[in-house]
Protein backbone atom coordinates (compact mmCIF):
# COMPACT_ATOMS: atom_id res chain seq x y z
CA UNK A 1 0.00 0.00 0.00
CA UNK A 2 1.78 3.30 -1.00
CA UNK A 3 1.78 5.99 1.44
CA UNK A 4 0.27 8.26 -1.22
CA UNK A 5 -2.72 6.63 -1.35
CA UNK A 6 -3.04 6.22 2.43
CA UNK A 7 -6.17 8.38 4.23
CA UNK A 8 -5.70 8.60 8.37
CA UNK A 9 -3.85 5.29 7.74
CA UNK A 10 -5.97 3.22 5.67
CA UNK A 11 -6.24 2.72 2.06
CA UNK A 12 -8.08 5.23 0.58
CA UNK A 13 -11.38 3.05 -0.29
CA UNK A 14 -12.14 2.77 3.54
CA UNK A 15 -12.26 6.73 3.54
CA UNK A 16 -14.94 6.81 0.48
CA UNK A 17 -17.27 3.83 2.37
CA UNK A 18 -17.53 5.42 5.71
CA UNK A 19 -18.18 8.66 3.19
CA UNK A 20 -21.16 6.68 1.79
CA UNK A 21 -22.56 5.41 4.75
CA UNK A 22 -22.67 8.61 6.16
CA UNK A 23 -24.67 10.19 3.01
CA UNK A 24 -26.46 6.90 3.02
CA UNK A 25 -28.08 7.59 6.70
CA UNK A 26 -28.06 11.31 5.78
CA UNK A 27 -30.35 10.26 2.55
CA UNK A 28 -32.58 8.13 4.33
CA UNK A 29 -32.87 10.10 7.84
CA UNK A 30 -34.01 13.01 5.76
CA UNK A 31 -37.18 11.32 4.70
CA UNK A 32 -37.55 9.13 8.01
CA UNK A 33 -35.56 10.82 10.80
CA UNK A 34 -39.22 10.74 13.15
CA UNK A 35 -40.17 7.28 12.51
CA UNK A 36 -36.67 5.74 12.77
CA UNK A 37 -36.87 7.23 16.46
CA UNK A 38 -40.14 6.44 17.45
CA UNK A 39 -38.80 2.65 16.49
CA UNK A 40 -35.27 2.53 18.14
CA UNK A 41 -35.43 5.08 21.49
CA UNK A 42 -35.64 3.28 24.93
CA UNK A 43 -33.58 4.91 27.16
CA UNK A 44 -31.75 2.14 29.28
CA UNK A 45 -29.22 2.45 32.02
CA UNK A 46 -26.46 0.31 30.29
CA UNK A 47 -27.05 3.47 27.29
CA UNK A 48 -26.55 6.06 29.81
CA UNK A 49 -23.56 4.69 31.15
CA UNK A 50 -22.21 4.01 27.86
CA UNK A 51 -22.79 7.96 26.37
CA UNK A 52 -21.99 9.29 29.78
CA UNK A 53 -18.22 7.53 29.81
CA UNK A 54 -17.59 6.35 26.33
CA UNK A 55 -15.89 9.13 25.22
CA UNK A 56 -13.07 8.46 27.36
CA UNK A 57 -11.53 6.11 24.61
CA UNK A 58 -11.54 8.65 21.91
CA UNK A 59 -9.88 11.14 24.60
CA UNK A 60 -7.08 9.11 24.54
CA UNK A 61 -5.84 10.13 21.64
CA UNK A 62 -5.13 13.27 22.79
CA UNK A 63 -1.96 12.31 25.20
CA UNK A 64 -1.03 9.79 22.95
CA UNK A 65 -1.19 12.62 19.68
CA UNK A 66 1.01 14.40 22.97
CA UNK A 67 3.51 11.92 23.22
CA UNK A 68 3.68 11.18 19.29
CA UNK A 69 4.65 15.04 19.21
CA UNK A 70 7.47 14.60 22.75
CA UNK A 71 8.92 11.79 20.95
CA UNK A 72 9.34 13.51 17.42
CA UNK A 73 10.29 16.97 18.71
CA UNK A 74 12.87 15.80 21.61
CA UNK A 75 14.30 13.85 18.46
CA UNK A 76 14.74 17.25 16.77
CA UNK A 77 16.43 18.63 19.85
CA UNK A 78 13.47 20.48 21.46
CA UNK A 79 12.59 18.29 24.37
CA UNK A 80 10.87 21.42 25.88
CA UNK A 81 8.42 22.09 23.38
CA UNK A 82 7.64 18.01 23.74
CA UNK A 83 7.06 18.53 27.04
CA UNK A 84 4.51 21.39 26.18
CA UNK A 85 3.09 19.51 23.54
CA UNK A 86 2.75 16.38 26.01
CA UNK A 87 1.08 18.56 28.41
CA UNK A 88 -1.26 20.16 25.85
CA UNK A 89 -2.27 16.60 25.16
CA UNK A 90 -3.02 15.63 28.59
CA UNK A 91 -4.76 18.72 29.02
CA UNK A 92 -7.09 18.72 26.48
CA UNK A 93 -7.77 14.74 26.93
CA UNK A 94 -8.68 15.90 30.97
CA UNK A 95 -10.33 19.70 30.38
CA UNK A 96 -12.85 17.78 27.35
CA UNK A 97 -14.09 14.69 29.81
CA UNK A 98 -14.26 17.00 32.59
CA UNK A 99 -16.83 19.33 30.62
CA UNK A 100 -18.69 16.15 29.31
CA UNK A 101 -18.28 12.65 32.05
CA UNK A 102 -17.65 15.07 35.26
CA UNK A 103 -21.34 15.83 35.98
CA UNK A 104 -21.92 12.07 35.70
CA UNK A 105 -18.76 11.49 37.65
CA UNK A 106 -19.66 13.43 40.50
CA UNK A 107 -22.73 12.07 41.21
CA UNK A 108 -21.89 8.67 41.67
CA UNK A 109 -20.12 10.77 43.78
CA UNK A 110 -23.31 12.36 45.03
CA UNK A 111 -21.55 15.88 44.77
CA UNK A 112 -23.71 18.46 44.82
CA UNK A 113 -22.81 22.14 44.43
CA UNK A 114 -22.75 24.27 47.00
CA UNK A 115 -23.42 21.81 49.24
CA UNK A 116 -21.03 18.72 49.47
CA UNK A 117 -17.38 18.96 50.10
CA UNK A 118 -15.23 20.85 47.61
CA UNK A 119 -12.71 17.84 47.93
CA UNK A 120 -15.47 15.50 45.99
CA UNK A 121 -15.06 17.91 42.82
CA UNK A 122 -10.96 17.46 43.33
CA UNK A 123 -11.36 14.21 43.40
CA UNK A 124 -13.22 13.64 40.46
CA UNK A 125 -10.68 15.84 38.52
CA UNK A 126 -8.26 13.99 40.01
CA UNK A 127 -9.67 10.76 38.67
CA UNK A 128 -9.97 11.89 35.07
CA UNK A 129 -6.33 12.84 35.69
CA UNK A 130 -4.60 9.92 36.39
CA UNK A 131 -6.84 8.04 33.99
CA UNK A 132 -5.13 9.16 30.83
CA UNK A 133 -1.62 8.31 32.01
CA UNK A 134 -1.63 4.67 30.96
CA UNK A 135 -2.02 5.95 27.04
CA UNK A 136 1.45 8.27 27.95
CA UNK A 137 2.91 5.44 29.07
CA UNK A 138 2.34 2.97 26.47
CA UNK A 139 2.67 5.15 23.32
CA UNK A 140 6.02 5.94 24.79
CA UNK A 141 7.04 2.61 24.81
CA UNK A 142 5.47 1.22 21.41
CA UNK A 143 5.82 4.54 19.23
CA UNK A 144 8.85 4.24 16.37
CA UNK A 145 10.97 7.96 16.76
CA UNK A 146 12.77 7.16 13.22
CA UNK A 147 10.90 9.24 11.69
CA UNK A 148 10.57 12.42 13.84
CA UNK A 149 8.56 14.52 11.07
CA UNK A 150 6.02 11.71 10.80
CA UNK A 151 5.01 11.40 14.24
CA UNK A 152 5.10 15.44 14.84
CA UNK A 153 2.88 15.61 11.63
CA UNK A 154 0.53 12.51 13.29
CA UNK A 155 0.44 14.04 16.37
CA UNK A 156 -0.29 17.74 15.29
CA UNK A 157 -3.32 16.57 13.20
CA UNK A 158 -4.38 14.58 15.86
CA UNK A 159 -4.74 17.19 18.26
CA UNK A 160 -6.00 20.35 15.55
CA UNK A 161 -8.43 18.36 14.02
CA UNK A 162 -10.00 17.37 17.53
CA UNK A 163 -10.18 21.06 18.53
CA UNK A 164 -11.27 21.80 15.06
CA UNK A 165 -13.90 19.38 14.90
CA UNK A 166 -15.15 20.49 18.75
CA UNK A 167 -15.50 24.08 17.74
CA UNK A 168 -16.90 23.65 14.16
CA UNK A 169 -19.93 21.08 15.89
CA UNK A 170 -20.74 23.42 18.45
CA UNK A 171 -21.13 26.69 15.67
CA UNK A 172 -23.40 24.22 14.20
CA UNK A 173 -25.85 23.22 16.83
CA UNK A 174 -26.06 26.90 17.24
CA UNK A 175 -26.47 27.71 13.66
CA UNK A 176 -29.50 24.72 13.76
CA UNK A 177 -30.75 25.18 17.05
CA UNK A 178 -32.78 21.72 16.55
CA UNK A 179 -35.11 20.04 18.86
CA UNK A 180 -33.83 17.21 20.21
CA UNK A 181 -36.06 14.30 20.46
CA UNK A 182 -35.59 13.38 23.85
CA UNK A 183 -37.00 17.44 24.60
CA UNK A 184 -39.91 16.27 21.83
CA UNK A 185 -41.07 13.62 23.86
CA UNK A 186 -41.73 16.13 26.75
CA UNK A 187 -44.74 17.59 24.61
CA UNK A 188 -48.42 17.03 24.11
CA UNK A 189 -47.65 16.28 20.40
CA UNK A 190 -44.34 15.41 19.33
CA UNK A 191 -44.35 14.90 16.03
CA UNK A 192 -46.00 18.71 15.51
CA UNK A 193 -42.55 20.19 17.00
CA UNK A 194 -40.09 18.07 14.61
CA UNK A 195 -37.79 19.84 12.61
CA UNK A 196 -35.33 18.24 9.88
CA UNK A 197 -31.95 19.09 9.65
CA UNK A 198 -32.40 21.53 6.85
CA UNK A 199 -35.02 23.57 9.03
CA UNK A 200 -32.27 26.05 10.48
CA UNK A 201 -33.09 28.83 12.80
CA UNK A 202 -30.12 30.26 14.10
CA UNK A 203 -29.25 30.93 17.58
CA UNK A 204 -32.29 29.86 18.93
CA UNK A 205 -30.76 27.09 21.08
CA UNK A 206 -29.06 29.69 23.03
CA UNK A 207 -27.48 27.93 26.40
CA UNK A 208 -30.43 25.43 26.11
CA UNK A 209 -29.11 21.97 25.40
CA UNK A 210 -33.00 20.64 24.09
CA UNK A 211 -31.95 22.43 21.35
CA UNK A 212 -29.06 21.73 19.98
CA UNK A 213 -29.45 17.82 18.04
CA UNK A 214 -27.93 18.54 15.18
CA UNK A 215 -24.94 17.70 14.45
CA UNK A 216 -24.47 15.14 16.89
CA UNK A 217 -21.26 16.50 19.13
CA UNK A 218 -20.69 12.86 20.79
CA UNK A 219 -20.33 11.47 17.14
CA UNK A 220 -17.66 13.92 16.61
CA UNK A 221 -15.84 12.84 19.65
CA UNK A 222 -16.40 9.08 18.78
CA UNK A 223 -15.37 9.44 15.10
CA UNK A 224 -12.06 11.11 16.75
CA UNK A 225 -11.55 6.92 16.55
CA UNK A 226 -10.48 7.36 12.90
CA UNK A 227 -7.66 8.67 13.47
CA UNK A 228 -6.62 5.41 15.52
CA UNK A 229 -4.61 3.82 12.17
CA UNK A 230 -3.52 6.83 11.51
CA UNK A 231 -1.29 6.38 15.19
CA UNK A 232 -0.92 2.64 14.70
CA UNK A 233 0.70 4.04 11.62
CA UNK A 234 3.80 5.68 13.86
CA UNK A 235 4.77 2.20 16.02
CA UNK A 236 7.16 0.11 15.58
CA UNK A 237 5.62 -2.74 14.25
CA UNK A 238 3.84 -1.18 12.13
CA UNK A 239 1.53 -3.03 9.18
CA UNK A 240 -1.03 -2.57 6.75
CA UNK A 241 -3.10 -5.53 8.98
CA UNK A 242 -2.35 -3.79 11.90
CA UNK A 243 -3.79 -0.42 10.12
CA UNK A 244 -6.92 -2.10 9.32
CA UNK A 245 -7.61 -3.62 12.75
CA UNK A 246 -7.47 -0.18 13.98
CA UNK A 247 -9.83 0.65 11.41
CA UNK A 248 -12.01 -1.88 12.04
CA UNK A 249 -12.24 -0.91 15.93
CA UNK A 250 -12.92 2.91 15.14
CA UNK A 251 -16.23 1.83 13.07
CA UNK A 252 -17.34 -0.63 15.22
CA UNK A 253 -17.18 1.93 18.00
CA UNK A 254 -18.33 4.81 15.72
CA UNK A 255 -21.32 2.30 14.84
CA UNK A 256 -22.10 1.58 18.27
CA UNK A 257 -21.98 5.29 19.52
CA UNK A 258 -24.39 5.93 16.85
CA UNK A 259 -26.90 3.53 17.75
CA UNK A 260 -26.62 4.74 21.47
CA UNK A 261 -27.30 8.12 20.17
CA UNK A 262 -30.42 7.75 18.76
CA UNK A 263 -31.43 4.97 21.39
CA UNK A 264 -31.04 7.17 24.15
CA UNK A 265 -33.44 9.65 22.47
CA UNK A 266 -30.35 11.97 22.01
CA UNK A 267 -29.95 12.69 18.52
CA UNK A 268 -31.76 11.52 15.19
CA UNK A 269 -30.16 9.57 12.69
CA UNK A 270 -29.33 12.55 10.41
CA UNK A 271 -27.33 14.25 13.81
CA UNK A 272 -25.40 11.12 13.74
CA UNK A 273 -24.50 10.94 9.95
CA UNK A 274 -23.64 14.51 10.10
CA UNK A 275 -21.64 14.42 13.49
CA UNK A 276 -19.64 11.43 11.79
CA UNK A 277 -19.04 13.26 8.70
CA UNK A 278 -18.03 16.59 9.34
CA UNK A 279 -15.35 15.12 11.76
CA UNK A 280 -14.25 12.54 9.34
CA UNK A 281 -13.28 15.11 6.84
CA UNK A 282 -11.99 17.34 9.15
CA UNK A 283 -9.77 14.64 10.19
CA UNK A 284 -8.47 13.78 6.62
CA UNK A 285 -8.48 17.08 5.35
CA UNK A 286 -5.89 17.85 8.42
CA UNK A 287 -3.97 14.79 8.19
CA UNK A 288 -3.56 15.32 4.57
CA UNK A 289 -2.23 18.94 4.78
CA UNK A 290 0.16 17.80 7.50
CA UNK A 291 1.28 14.72 6.17
CA UNK A 292 1.67 15.15 2.26
CA UNK A 293 5.32 17.20 3.12
CA UNK A 294 5.89 13.80 5.03
CA UNK A 295 4.77 11.65 1.85
CA UNK A 296 6.88 13.90 -0.68
CA UNK A 297 9.83 13.40 1.33
CA UNK A 298 9.81 10.14 1.70
CA UNK A 299 9.22 9.59 -2.40
CA UNK A 300 12.10 11.76 -3.06
CA UNK A 301 14.88 9.72 -0.60
CA UNK A 302 13.33 6.56 -2.54
CA UNK A 303 14.11 8.68 -5.72
CA UNK A 304 17.87 9.64 -4.90
CA UNK A 305 18.28 6.20 -3.01
CA UNK A 306 17.33 4.55 -6.64
CA UNK A 307 19.37 7.11 -8.12
CA UNK A 308 22.42 6.18 -6.15
CA UNK A 309 21.99 2.10 -6.59
CA UNK A 310 22.38 2.84 -10.62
Amino acid sequence: MKAEKKILGVDQKCFFAVLAVCIAGIIIGSFFDFQINEKMANVTKSGSVFAAFGCYFSYCLYPAAGMCLYKGLKKKNQPMAGIISLFIGWFFAVYYTNSYSGPKLRELFHYSAGKSSAWISVLCWFIIAVLYVWPIIVCRKVLDDVDAYKLIAVGAAILIAGILADSVNLWLKQVASRPRYKYLLTLDDPASEFRNWWQMIPNLAGSNDSFKSWPSGNMTIASMMFSFPMLMDVTRKRSNRKNMIAFGIACLFVLLYGYNRIHMTNHFLTDVCFGTLFTYVIYALVSCAFLSGINKRHRNEEEQSKELKE
